[in-house]
Parts: C-alpha cells; structure tokens; sequence
C-alpha cells in the first residue's frame, strides 16, 4: 500500500508539471521526514550522486554529439552510407537504419540520432515515394538505437545506478544493436518490395562512392577510436568521452572545417542544458532512491515478487508491461531513474543477470521513445517532418513490434547479449 501511495503521489507531481528532478528529490526528502530520519541524509545522497568519476563521460559525451551535430556529420555520414547501399531495394531506408546506427556510436543519444539524420534523410526519403507515416516511423525508431549502440549515455547512468560495469553494459549493447538494426533493414526491404509508390535510386558511381566514403571517414575512424580505445582497455568510457570530445573539435575545425565559433557556443550551450537537467535528475533520483530504501520498500517489494512470482519469465512479462505503460506518459531517464532503486531487490532475488536487464531495460524504453503522448523522438521528427502526432505514431507502430519482437529474442537467446561481455 505504502509503494502504490508513493507512486500515486509521484505521478501526481509529474501530471502537475513539476520537473522531474524536483519531484523525485521533494519527494524523497518528504519521505525522509515523515519516516523521522535525519534530513542530512537528503544532501549526503545528493553529493554522493554527483561525486562520480564515470558521470564525467556524460557532458563529455553530449559536447562531442552536439559538435558533431553542428559540424554536418550526420549528413556527410548519411551521403556514404546511400552511395554505397541506395541501389538496393529499399535502398535509401536501409542507407537510413545503417546511418542511425553509425551516428549512434558517436552520440549518445537517441534524439540527437533522430534528429542529425532525421534532417537529412526526410527530404530524400519521400522524394523518392516512401510514404511519409513509414519515413516518420523509421527515423523515430533509428533514432532509438542511440541508447542502445555504445557510447550510450543511458547505459551510464543504469551502469551508476545498480553499480554495474559500464563497460560490460556497452559490449552488451553492441549485439541487440545489430540485432535491431537487421530487422529494421529487413522489415524496409520487404516494405519497399511490396510498395507501389516506391521507386528505386540509380547506382552510384565509384568516384561518388570515393568521395562521400573520404569525407565520412574521418567521422568513422572517431567512433572507432572511441568504441575500440574502451573495448581494447586503452582508456576508460570517461577518459573515451574526452578523447572522442577532442576528436569531435578537431575534426570539425581543423579537417573539415565546417564548424566556426558560433556553431561551437551553440553546441556548448546545447550540451550544458541538456547535461545540467540530466545531472539534476540523477541527484533527484538517488535522493529518492536513498529514502525509499531506507523506508524498506525495495526489500517489500523484493519480497512481494519472490511470494507471487515464482518465474523469471512473469517477472520481465509484468515489469515489461509496467514499462510500457510509464512509457505512455514518462520520458526515458526518469522511467529507470524511478524504477530500478524498487526493482534491484528483486532482480538480485531472482538471480537475473543485471547487465542482461539493463539491455532489456533500455529496450523497452526504446518503446516509450516512439509511442505517443510523451515519445521524445515522435515529437523531434514531429518538428523536423511538418507532420502530425498521429502520422509519425502510426508510422513507428510496426518498428515498435520488431523491438518487443527483439526483447523476445534476447530473453530466449542470452548470449545475444552477454556473450561478448564474456568473452572480453
């Protein structure tokens, strides 16, 4: 009863418009008095949240997209990829997938995936008659695999949280990435396929071939700088945060030249904002965190799911579906940043494997980042697109089922997920 009054209360301040770091941490410090424990507490949680070594990588990581962001990369990555793969049946939506897929390895981030190659990829896309609900849908759901595909700054956040490896959390990503990543390029093939309005691109020519693939490469060799200087042991994902920002400044300045002193304060200040309400967030859910724990409601919980669910199975069926519905009406962060201090316990009891339920985790949240009312990446290809809520949303339906359909698979094959953890 008392878990049920505290999220009742929770949501209530959300629906209300209170930000969702205030509500976390108000709540938090209210449940620290009324349970009679020392309001202290609240600010020890708060600067123990913040005084964290791995969180560094965050602003890191979202200078170094933003830059990017700036800087035209996405579309100079976008030219590449359709050169190289447009003439194939669907050609530009799997230029589009494989684009998403490279520029989330640089970002971070799903709506500044959807938006960098959203821009690019709307006005070729429907010039070429794909209708305009499945180019919606289809950059929405690309622009999702940037929470997945490492460097993810979701997966940061989770590894902080339940104090898991960060870099476990990103070799895990890696195969559920691709995984995603084939069923979006198969579901558009066959849609091109079936389609009557779409209509096939000339093959490029090898010297356009050469000249996108030189002007994207620098672009590539950063992200794989980045990813392969983790993986490698050659620096940790806070020290790659800073090479990769430094790599973004310098291949924009210097090499390309295509970011001049304004595009650069603009990034900063971009990256400052969005680091700032993310760091907030974070210190108002471990405020949270910390006072529920002390008032046992993990452990209740624990005990409540080890009593009537005896299964892994159910656990992540009802946990899933519980997702799915804070998915209709709350953004990603603060859909883990409130959950997963309740769900610890339980997970720890069942024996799940906490880097395997983090990919599970951000799967489903990859779900409430393209179902309406409150999917971020709807709304970013809402605005780039000119659409309706209701076009984007019915485009991204079908892509919505590829991902349970992939939460499925991963439940059934484990080692999608964690055999790379294993093996490195």
């Amino acid at each position: 009863m008392t878990v049920l009054l505290i999220l009742i209360a929770l949501f209530v301040l959300l629906l209300v418009g209170v930000p969702v770091a205030f509500a976390l941490g108000g709540l938090g410090i209210g449940l620290l008095i009324i349970g009679d424990f020392a309001p202290r507490i609240a600010s020890t949680a708060l600067l123990s949240s913040l005084d964290s070594f791995i969180l560094i990588a965050v602003p890191l990581f979202l200078l170094m997209s933003n830059i990017l962001l700036r800087g035209g990369v996405g579309r100079d990555l976008f030219a590449a990829v359709q050169a190289w793969v447009g003439h194939w049946p669907g050609g530009l939506a799997v230029a589009t997938v494989i684009s998403c897929g490279l520029f989330s390895a640089i970002s971070g981030s799903s709506v500044a995936t959807a938006g960098t190659i959203g821009a690019v990829a709307i006005p070729e896309m429907t010039k070429r008659g794909y209708p305009r609900p499945f180019v919606f849908g289809l950059l929405a759901a690309g622009g999702t695999l940037g929470i997945l595909i490492p460097p993810s700054i979701i997966l940061i956040v989770y590894g902080v949280i339940t104090e898991s490896s960060i870099l476990g959390l990103f070799m895990a990503g890696i195969g559920p990435g691709l995984l995603l990543m084939t069923l979006f390029i198969g579901y558009s093939m066959l849609y091109a396929r079936f389609s009557s309005q779409y209509r096939p691109m000339p093959k490029a020519s090898w010297g356009e071939r050469r000249s996108t693939a030189l002007r994207a490469l620098p672009t590539m060799a950063l992200a794989a700088l980045v990813i392969t200087g983790i993986y490698a042991g050659w620096f940790t994902p806070t020290e790659a945060s800073a090479i990769g920002f430094l790599g973004a400044l310098f291949l924009t300045f210097v090499l390309l030249r295509s970011l001049d002193l304004a595009g650069l304060r603009q990034a900063v200040m971009d990256g400052l904002r969005a680091s700032a309400a993310i760091l907030l967030i974070v210190a108002g859910a471990k405020i949270f965190g910390k006072a529920i724990a002390l008032w046992r409601i993990p452990q209740d919980v624990s005990t409540f799911i080890s009593s009537n669910i005896d299964t892994i199975g159910l656990f992540i069926v009802a946990v899933g579906i519980a997702l799915l519905v804070m998915g209709l009406f709350m953004e990603a962060l603060s859909m883990m940043l409130i959950m997963m201090p309740v769900l610890a316990g339980a997970v720890t009891a069942l024996g799940i494997d906490p880097i395997w339920f983090g990919i599970f985790f951000v799967l489903m949240v990859e779900c409430a980042l393209i179902t309406p009312p409150v999917g971020l990446n709807l709304y970013v290809i809402q605005a780039i697109g000119r659409a309706s809520l209701g076009e984007v949303a019915r485009g991204a339906a079908p892509f919505v089922a590829l991902m349970l359909a992939t939460v499925f698979i991963i439940y059934w094959v484990e080692d999608i997920v964690l055999w790379l953890p294993r093996v490195l």
